[in-house]
């Protein structure tokens, strides 16, 4: 017999939390991409940061019920905002969106499909488009890709087709330990808040000792939790701006700290993933030399 948990909802709650601060040119449109979806039994909940523009402003003229909008008395930083924000949701499933980011509007339904079908899946996420500030894409971000075989993989080469691991693999379902061991020695395909809807229930907290890869943790944490759905189709879109932590990062200007504290997350999740002393000390340096080659591609770009 399924326990009751286990019992798909028709319409379960999904809350769409939105931290803010200082995101006056931005937020509108952000709140606007998610009241557009098909998906209707949503709640909005943003967090003004005690932004000094008009961010506050401009979230009062929003007139839909399913938004509520709450601004902090002083700046609790990025962390303790987003645990503000995510405390305050009260949906079965959350997604945590920047306030410069966007969503499709058959998102939602899609993710909460999957979840309600597939109990054992704790978050699902899919591939990210890279938006400029006018709105145009200009990139991409490809989630984790299960092994595709001989065959799989010579079809990527030749034809760059990019869900050719969908026609070879039984379904998007990975283990989340397998996706984060993964990732230690490759690259982040967990963190982006905006790609991952999640079970609220099996959610911790933002992590105050973290930074740049705030999110990143979170996402570890959780994944380890479960299994990770993933959906290869870029149905989210994540804004870089000038002086974000992400153009930060690649850019030079952060990048020390970065590695510092991806050294920090190695050493957090180190006996949970099995990692060795030798395994770590790779995991740093493959990062180090990473974020390296990704500040010279940027410069040669500029």
């Amino acid at each position: 017999m399924r326990k009751a948990a286990d019992i798909p909802e028709a319409n379960p709650l999904v809350s769409i939390c939105i931290p803010a601060y200082n995101n006056a040119s931005t937020i509108m449109d952000t709140v606007a991409s998610v009241l557009a979806s098909d998906y209707r039994h949503l709640e909005v909940v943003v967090v003004d940061d005690a932004s000094s523009d008009d961010t506050y402003g401009l979230l009062e003229t929003i007139d839909d019920d399913r938004v509520r909008v709450y601004r902090n008395d002083s700046n609790l930083g990025m962390a303790g905002n987003w645990n503000r924000c995510l405390s305050l949701c009260r949906g079965k499933y959350v997604r945590l969106l920047c306030a410069d980011d966007r969503i499709d509007d058959d998102l939602i339904s899609t993710e909460v499909a999957v979840l309600e079908a597939i109990p054992s899946i704790v978050m699902v996420s899919t591939d990210t488009a890279f938006i400029d500030e006018s709105g145009k894409v200009v990139g991409h971000y490809d989630r984790y890709k299960k092994n595709r075989g001989a065959i799989g993989y010579i079809l990527y080469f030749l034809r760059g087709e990019p869900n050719v691991n969908e026609i070879y693999d039984e379904s998007n379902r990975v283990s989340g330990k397998r996706i984060v061991r993964h990732s230690i020695f490759t690259r982040d395909y967990l963190g982006a808040p905006l790609a991952n809807l999640f079970r609220r229930e099996l959610a911790g907290e933002f992590d105050p000792a973290f930074s740049y890869i705030i999110d990143y943790d979170f996402f570890v944490d959780l994944a380890l939790k479960g299994d990770v759905y993933i959906l290869h189709e870029k149905k989210n879109y994540f804004m870089l701006r000038h002086g974000s932590n992400t153009a930060s990062v690649l850019g030079g200007d952060g990048s020390g700290d970065y590695v510092s504290e991806h050294r920090l997350l190695v050493e957090k999740y180190a006996t949970a993933l099995g990692l060795n002393t030798f395994e770590k000390w790779l995991s740093v340096m493959i990062r180090r030399i990473t974020v390296f080659m990704g500040g010279i591609y940027l410069r040669l770009r500029g």
